[in-house]
């Protein structure tokens, strides 16, 4: 059917009184009719992710319940013991997430399969640790992360606490594929099949036993640390506020605020709009909590506080945003640092980064004798490595990528901003013991492993006609690799789009120059952008930034004439 006959068969099958009856009514505009039915909300590696509304390319109930049917057939093609063990669900503050989570779980329990889930939102990092503490064949959350208030998502896992690999949504989107989704899906009433037994709400010990996991990381404590440092917190009115409150107040910190207008969970993200906390403007308040306060340190996490950031003083006594990079700068220093002061460093150590994430962090894994190995992006991808590296001997000690995502606790198979956010916490405390601040450390790491310059630029081109631009874009790079860039030779160049020696198929290109920079060009897994990354090292961060400013800008330059 073309987007106008699915527009049809909606406003046909639905009731006059459905609210998504009544939505699609009110659409008269060609082009919005076919950006909502031009195609299915594709199902991925990520899950699926949308604007919330009427039509095929929209997160509705109708959306979300072929998909849940489509996952509830794989999981029961799994035979009973997979059906024993079941699906924990979570889900985020936004619009609907609530609605679709209690939706999915009565789908589940529908087809005979037994459903944890949570009394509140909960973060996703939580999900994913529940998922290995539980030993759920799967796990589902409701949740677009940083994406504005007009979009939800619904983010799948596997068994291993991980995303679901290429493999399992490939062989998820064939069932879901199958799916009639105005009679094929089986539904249950949520509240009945709780009080049934079929849905278990999880209690209050399991956060206790995400957070004991989180604060295990510990690497000092007590005396070592100086718990009287000033720090601010906002949650962006997500889901992090309880358990980053409680992980502060167990650790021992005693000087902390936590944005007020940010506490509590906003849908519409009322003082933040984007919330994302990779964007300084996000910090907006944060900053102001922290010149009255005084704060060292600010911290946010994103609404399903998976993505953690931060902002720090430098000499001047301004806040200064530092970008996914930076703080994985300061967070592998610290963690290597700390092992190594106590004795704890093991002997064959592994970190994981992808493959746009700075290498800056490689030449400080490979000071202390610990390999850095790169992966393609996602923690699916950065937490899947963890059963590569117990295979060959190593210890997992920390992975993350330069999308402010860390992932500190092999327990837990994705990025995770409550552990980050306690590590950096006690970095910040350990070197105020010391007569340091985070601004110090990171000029000594600049000083002792080299200048880098980091930048992250993307284009959001949205709808049908920005999906095909992009695809051109990629193209036409690919046809007219450049030998040179701002003066500079290219020396080579990989492209993961066929995979590249032991990492996957990914459309991606990666070029290094003579200078010591380079960069990559990737389209967007979740969001309608195109997306670069720019790196250069020099002996000064002046002349890094002066050296990468002009490959970012003929870069850009050029291939933003391709139409």
């Amino acid at each position: 059917m073309n987007y106008k006959e699915k527009y049809s068969e909606w406003l046909e099958k639905l009731s006059s009184d459905d609210p998504l009856h009544k939505e699609l009514e009110k659409v008269s505009d060609d082009g919005e009719i076919e950006d909502r039915f031009y195609k299915d909300l594709s199902f991925g590696t990520a899950g699926l992710r949308g604007k919330v509304g009427a039509g095929t390319n929209r997160m509705n109930v109708i959306t979300v319940g072929k998909a849940t049917q489509g996952i509830a057939d794989f999981i029961v093609g799994k035979g009973a013991e997979a059906m024993k063990k079941g699906v924990v669900i979570a889900h985020d503050p936004r619009h609907f997430s609530k609605e679709f989570s209690e939706l999915a779980a009565g789908i589940f329990a529908a087809n005979g399969i037994k459903v944890y889930t949570f009394p509140d939102l909960r973060p996703t990092p939580e999900l994913a640790f529940m998922i290995r503490h539980l030993h759920t064949v799967s796990g589902i959350n409701i949740t677009a992360s940083h994406n504005p208030k007009e979009y939800n998502g619904y983010k799948a896992y596997w068994d291993d606490g991980c995303q679901v690999s290429s493999e399992i949504a490939d062989a998820m989107t064939e069932c879901i594929e199958k799916v009639d989704q105005w009679n094929g899906v089986k539904t249950a009433d949520y509240n009945e099949m709780v009080q049934s037994g079929k849905i278990t709400v999880l209690g209050p010990e399991y956060d206790r036993m995400y957070l004991d996991r989180i604060e295990a990381l510990a690497i000092h404590s007590g005396d070592e640390l100086d718990l009287s440092i000033p720090l601010v917190y906002t949650p962006l009115n997500g889901c992090g506020s309880i358990p980053f409150r409680q992980m502060l107040t167990d650790r021992g910190f005693t000087n902390w605020t936590i944005v007020p207008e940010q506490e509590n969970p906003d849908p519409d993200f009322t003082t933040v709009g984007y919330p994302n906390p990779e964007d300084p403007k996000a910090f907006k308040l944060s900053e102001e909590y922290g010149r009255k306060t005084g704060a060292e340190l600010l911290m946010a996490t994103d609404p399903d506080s998976d993505r953690f950031a931060i902002e720090i003083r430098n000499d001047n006594g301004d806040y200064v945003p530092l970008n996914g990079n930076q703080t994985g700068y300061l967070l592998v220093n610290y963690i290597l640092e700390g092992h190594k002061t106590a004795g704890t460093l093991p002997e064959k150590g592994a970190m994981v980064k992808s493959i746009v994430t700075s290498t800056l962090s490689t030449r400080i894994a490979r000071a202390y004798g610990v390999e850095m190995f790169e992966t393609l992006t996602g923690f699916k991808n950065i937490c899947g490595k963890v059963p590569y590296l117990h295979e060959h001997g190593y210890t997992y000690l920390f992975g993350y990528e330069e999308s402010v995502g860390y992932a500190a606790c092999e327990d837990i198979r994705d990025k995770d901003g409550i552990s980050a956010g306690m590590l950096v916490a006690e970095a910040a405390a350990f070197y105020r013991k010391q007569g340091k601040t985070l601004w110090d450390v990171l000029n000594d790491i600049y000083a002792k492993y080299g200048c880098f310059a980091e930048d992250e630029p993307n284009i959001i081109l949205e709808g049908i006609e920005g999906s095909e631009r992009i695809g051109r874009m990629m193209k036409w790079v690919r046809e007219n690799e450049p030998t040179e860039i701002a003066g500079v030779k290219v020396s080579w160049i990989i492209d993961y789009i066929g995979g590249y020696e032991d990492i996957p198929p990914q459309n991606c290109l990666r070029f290094f120059l003579a200078n010591d920079s380079w960069f990559a060009i990737r389209p967007s897994g979740t969001e309608p952008k195109i997306k670069f990354y720019f790196y250069s090292c020099q002996d000064t961060l002046e002349k890094a930034h002066a050296v990468n400013d002009a490959i970012k800008n003929e870069v850009l330059e050029t291939i933003k004439k391709v139409q």
